[in-house]
């Protein structure tokens, strides 16, 4: 019998896949902690203080940032044009879950590694956490349109839109030939 990988808005997957994230920062946590970025690490696209655009998301992560949280999980690891997106899913569920302890900033710090990770960018886990616990507002936005940003790209260069052509105009068959 196959494994069901789904239920409900839980994915076995995914808890699988964040037991393994944690276990691999408990492993060596002084390594993680002084982690940075290569020397050839880009800047971030997405401003960390330009959270209040597009207001929409803004507002979304102000109200309900474990949706935000999970929608650019889902952006990273999943599908970066969000194909299968569902707003309650388990990053989000984690993210509220460890919010109700006051460790919401774990996740965000360890989602924000991986941006920076996936995209080159610049810097540390540190810094990760410091803008998860101080500005986690500021944090998800940035994380979310860096993720869309990038993903565009890779999904721009992956499946190019097709150029107009023109027609090669009216052909003339003389009667008799097929």
């Amino acid at each position: 019998m196959a494994q069901q990988h789904s239920n409900g808005p839980v994915d076995n997957r995914d808890v699988d896949d964040w037991k393994n994230r944690f276990n691999e920062v408990l492993a060596k946590p002084g390594d993680v902690v002084k982690s940075r970025s290569p020397a050839d690490a880009q800047p971030w696209y997405a401003s960390f203080f330009g959270c209040f655009s597009p207001v929409d998301l803004c507002l979304v992560t102000w109200c309900l940032p474990c949706v935000t949280f999970g929608k650019t999980h889902h952006r990273l690891r999943e599908n970066g044009n969000l194909d299968r997106y569902e707003p309650i899913n388990t990053s989000c569920l984690l993210f509220c879950g460890s919010g109700c302890f006051g460790l919401h900033w774990i996740p965000m710090s360890m989602q924000r590694a991986d941006v920076r990770k996936k995209y080159n960018l610049e810097g540390s886990c540190l810094l990760d956490i410091a803008a998860s616990c101080c500005c986690g507002c500021c944090s998800l936005v940035q994380q979310d349109k860096e993720a869309a940003h990038h993903e565009s790209l890779v999904d721009a260069s992956a499946d190019p839109q097709p150029q107009y052509q023109t027609s090669s105009g009216m052909e003339y068959k003389p009667q008799g030939q097929s």
